[in-house]
């Protein structure tokens, strides 16, 4: 991927993330988990994996992404661009994997959409559901 992730995740959120999610249910759209310091992004339904995600640790404390790989076969990614790419990456490390509102991200991403399919009127929860899915509480 030629655009990463600029986040640095702090040591607590590198332990989360190495704990991984399983999806639970039919509105869930991803299954993550660590192996060493790749994560892996896969969705749910296919198993496909989408993303591999190599962390190293960040100069001042906690990890950053230092590389990572994205599925390109239009049969099992959508995903066309760089921009598009590293956002999603970032969204489901934050919102599915660590649980949080990221509603910069959401924002970002919603805007982005509307612009590709040219309609400023799709909802944005149609957008974010269909891209994220649901994260169950634990």
């Amino acid at each position: 991927m030629p655009l990463l992730p600029h986040r640095i995740w702090s040591d607590a959120d590198w332990r989360r993330i190495q704990l991984g999610y399983s999806s639970r249910d039919m509105d869930e759209k991803w299954d993550v988990f660590a192996e060493g310091d790749v994560v892996f992004l896969h969705r749910s339904w296919t198993g496909h994996g989408v993303f591999e995600a190599t962390f190293v640790p960040a100069d001042d404390g906690g990890r950053r992404i230092a590389g990572a790989v994205v599925e390109r076969d239009r049969e099992r990614y959508r995903g066309e661009d760089a921009e598009y790419d590293c956002l999603m990456l970032e969204l489901v490390l934050s919102t599915i994997v660590l649980g949080e509102t990221s509603r910069e991200l959401r924002t970002r991403l919603v805007e982005l959409m509307r612009r590709r399919s040219g309609n400023a009127n799709v909802p944005a929860g149609v957008v974010q559901h269909s891209a994220l899915g649901l994260r169950s509480d634990s």
